[in-house]
C-alpha cells in the first residue's frame, strides 16, 4: 500500500467476526502485510504497459468491486448522513485518489523496494498531522524527538551527500513523501471527524475505496483514455493490486484491528517494506544503496518514539493496558 490500513477507533472497538480464532487473525494480519508489500511490485510491473493514472484507476475500480461484493453478502446498509458522506469524500481524495496517483507516477523513476521503504514513513506523517495540524494528540517531548529522528532517517535515505541534481528520481522520492503525507493527513482527519460514525470496518473501507473509484470513473476521459500494452503479467499484477491490495487485504486488516486493537495491528507497517524490498530484489533484480536500509532503520526507531511505543511496552510489561491509536497505512 502504497497502501495503509484504513481504520478508525470505532471500527477497532468492534468484536471480530464470530468463530474467528487467534490463529486465523494472525494469518490474515500476515497476509495483509505480504499483499501490501507486494503491491509495490505489482505497480512496477503494471507500469510496463499502462500509465500511472491507469494503474490508480484500475486498482480503485477493482478494489471497490471486491469490497462491494462483501457488502452485498453481509447486506450492510449505506449510511444516510450527508455529513458522513462529506467526510468520506474528503478521505477518498486524500487517502486514495491523490496518494495512489503519486505512488504510481513516482514508481516510474524509483525502485519498488525504495517506494516500500518510503511508505513506512506514514506513522511519522500521521504523528505530525495529528499533533500539529488537527491537534487530536498532544505530542510529548519524546514523540517530537521521534518525529525529528524519522525526518533524519528520510534524509539518510535520500543521501544528499551524493549530490542533489533535482533529477526525476529525487522528485519521485518527494512525490512519495507527499503521498505518505496524504496518508498522515487522512488518518488524523479520521480520528477527528469520523471516529464516532458507527460504521463497520467493512462499510468504512467500502465507502473510502468506492467513492474514490467513483471519482476516478468521472475522470476517465481526462486521465485514463490512453494506449495500453497488455501481457499476462501486467493483467495479473493489476488484478492482484486491485482485488487483493485495494480490496480483500483491507478486510483482513480490519479483522486484525477489531481483534487486536489498532496499535498492535499497525505493526503491519514493519512487514510491508521487508516484503517490498525482497520481492523487488528477487523478481526485478533491484539493488539498494547502503543508505536506504540504514535510513529505514532510523525511520523505524523514529516511529517507535513518535507513536510512544516504548512507553506502551513498558506499561504492558507492568500489567497496564496500552493506549490505542489509529494505525498507520502501509498500502
Amino acid at each position: 500500500m502504497s497502501t495503509a490500513p484504513a481504520s478508525v477507533e470505532t471500527a477497532a472497538a468492534d468484536a471480530p467476526p464470530p468463530g474467528t480464532s487467534q490463529l486465523s487473525i494472525a494469518v490474515q494480519f500476515t497476509l495483509a502485510g505480504v499483499v501490501w508489500g507486494a503491491s509495490f511490485l505489482f505497480m512496477k510491473v503494471a507500469l510496463g504497459g499502462i500509465s500511472p493514472a491507469q494503474v490508480a484507476w484500475s486498482r480503485l475500480i477493482l478494489g471497490a468491486l471486491a469490497l462491494g461484493l462483501f457488502v452485498l453478502m453481509r447486506r450492510e446498509a449505506l449510511p444516510r448522513s450527508l455529513r458522513i458522506w462529506g467526510h468520506m469524500t474528503v478521505l477518498a481524495v486524500s487517502f486514495c485518489v491523490v496518494p495512489f496517483l503519486l505512488f504510481s507516477w513516482a514508481q516510474q523513476h524509483v525502485t519498488s523496494g525504495l517506494a516500500s521503504i518510503y511508505n513506512a514513513t506514514t506513522p511519522i506523517m500521521t504523528a505530525i498531522m495529528a499533533g500539529l495540524l488537527f491537534r487530536v494528540e498532544k505530542l510529548k517531548p519524546l514523540q517530537i524527538a521521534g518525529i525529528g529522528l524519522g525526518i533524519a532517517g528520510v534524509i539518510v535515505i535520500i543521501g544528499p551527500w551524493q549530490g542533489l541534481d533535482l533529477s526525476q528520481s529525487l522528485v519521485a522520492q518527494l512525490a512519495i513523501l507527499g503521498a505518505t503525507a496524504c496518508y498522515g493527513f487522512s488518518l488524523a482527519y479520521m480520528r477527528k471527524f469520523v471516529s464516532n460514525t458507527g460504521m463497520s470496518a467493512l462499510m468504512f473501507s467500502f465507502l473510502n475505496i468506492g467513492i474514490a473509484a467513483a471519482i476516478m470513473a468521472v475522470l476517465t476521459p481526462v486521465l485514463v483514455l490512453t494506449p495500453v500494452r497488455l501481457n499476462p503479467w501486467i493483467v495479473v499484477s493489476v488484478v492482484l493490486l486491485g482485488c487483493l491490495g485495494t480490496g480483500i487485504a483491507y478486510i483482513w486488516n480490519q479483522n486484525a484491528v477489531r481483534a487486536w486493537g489498532p496499535t498492535r495491528a499497525s505493526t503491519v507497517t514493519y512487514i510491508t517494506p521487508l516484503v517490498g524490498v525482497v520481492l523487488g530484489a528477487l523478481i526485478l533484480g533491484e539493488r539498494l544503496s547502503w543508505n536506504e536500509p540504514v535510513g529505514a532503520l532510523v525511520v523505524f526507531l523514529g516511529i517507535l518514539l513518535a507513536q510512544d511505543r516504548l512507553r506502551r511496552v513498558r506499561r504492558n510489561d507492568e500489567g497496564t493496558d496500552a493506549v490505542a491509536s489509529v494505525p498507520s497505512r502501509s498500502r
